[in-house]
């Protein structure tokens, strides 16, 4: 089955308004020079105050070449929910995906298995695409439970949605210790991971689910590391942290990418 590759770029919080419709209109520039078949899937994901900034940027031309993610949401439709950002709000800034179940948000905000599950559903309902984070710690890899964890959070982050949810969805492998550090998965490693993932939603779900969901490796992605792991059996693209937030290295990435997935 051909997937159709994802090259995503997490801002995270980085860039002020002005500075964000900078970075989106270099990538758009770079992006119109090729067709939308020529071109992998490209998904930015400013932080929330530049979600609007960074639509009024898309014309015509580039709007169906770049698309827009927020970086979290949550699952309740409104409320007494201060400080939080629910689908239908992101939807209405023009947003097309969400990014969920990042290690940081884990980390950090503790967010759990459970609340990622609630986000997935909320975001499919709402009509829009979960990229869902997975990954483990250097330590859980040290000890060997790489595959079971990381099953784990799959199993979690999926439980209850339809093939159809799960074939629309997109997961992001993030290996926690490759990410902001400089050090890449071995691209081999990371396409057998990947793969595993795979399997584990045929076996939840279907064999066509699996087949159709697209996997992305995460962590420390650069332009010279792109191609190689774009070369691989079940890498479907890549969602980039630090080399998105330069026009040159995320245009690079992409033109890199589509060396390989352009015949």
């Amino acid at each position: 089955m051909s997937r159709k590759p994802i090259i995503a770029g997490n801002w995270k919080m980085n860039k002020l308004q002005s500075e964000a419709k900078e970075l989106f209109l270099g990538i758009a520039y770079f992006a119109e020079r090729f067709t939308k078949e020529q071109l992998p899937t490209i998904v930015l994901a400013p932080t929330f105050t530049s979600l609007a900034a960074v639509e009024s940027m898309r014309c015509d031309k580039c709007r169906p070449l770049v698309a827009i993610a927020a970086q979290n949401c949550n699952w309740e439709k409104s409320g007494a929910y201060t400080g939080e950002i629910s689908v239908d709000m992101i939807k209405d800034a023009g947003c097309e995906y969400i990014i969920i179940g990042h290690s940081e948000r884990r980390q950090h905000f503790l967010e759990t298995d459970e609340m990622i599950n609630k986000k997935a559903k909320a975001i499919l309902e709402g009509g829009l695409i979960p990229i869902i984070c997975c990954g483990e710690t250097l330590e859980q890899r040290e000890a060997g439970i790489t595959d079971s964890h990381i099953a784990s959070q799959i199993k979690a982050a999926l439980a209850g949605l339809t093939e159809e949810e799960i074939s629309k969805s997109v997961i992001a492998y993030e290996p926690i210790w490759a990410i902001g550090t400089g050090k890449t998965c071995d691209a081999d490693e990371a396409n057998r991971v990947i793969a595993m993932i795979r399997n584990v939603i045929k076996d939840l779900s279907s064999i066509a689910a699996g087949d159709a969901i697209r996997i992305l490796y995460g962590g420390s992605v650069t332009p010279s590391s792109i191609e190689e792991q774009m070369s691989k059996s079940d890498i479907d693209g890549a969602l980039v942290g630090g080399a998105s937030l330069k026009i040159d290295s995320f245009s690079e990435i992409i033109a890199n990418t589509m060396k390989v997935t352009v015949k």
